[in-house]
């Protein structure tokens, strides 16, 4: 998984990739719910299954453009950089997981997230 990022999101070294990967999917796990991060961590390799698992939710979920800018702000970061750091790494997660489980989680989470996993944003139905 690390190398697929780390070509996906063209980093020079495989300590900017870990560092990408371990930000981006913490972040992640506190925008799942508790059974989405377990189901979500079974088909994750080890580590990167550790990180989605040992997070709590957060209190207020964020949209996909809100998960950007809060991950920003925490890392100190630009938008733009972590919107391309969470692009490489949730492109990535997405093919991993499948889309038997990607498509709902994507559902579950408020709008904009879908972009971030690589795939179109839809309408939901009203």
């Amino acid at each position: 998984m690390l190398e697929k990022v780390r070509y996906e999101g063209a980093y020079p070294t495989r300590r900017q990739a870990e560092g990408v990967v371990r930000r981006v999917l913490e972040a992640l796990g506190r925008q799942l719910t508790a059974d989405e991060r377990v189901e979500l961590a079974a088909r994750l390799p080890g580590e990167a299954a550790a990180l989605i698992a040992s997070q709590i939710s957060a209190t207020r979920p964020l949209t996909g453009w809100g998960f950007v800018k809060d991950l920003a702000e925490r890392t100190g970061g630009t938008p733009a950089t972590v919107r391309w750091d969470t692009g490489a790494v949730l492109g990535v997660v997405a093919r991993i997981a499948g889309d038997d489980l990607v498509t709902p989680i994507i559902r579950q989470l408020p709008d904009g997230y879908a972009l971030l996993f690589g795939r179109a944003q839809l309408a939901r139905a009203a």
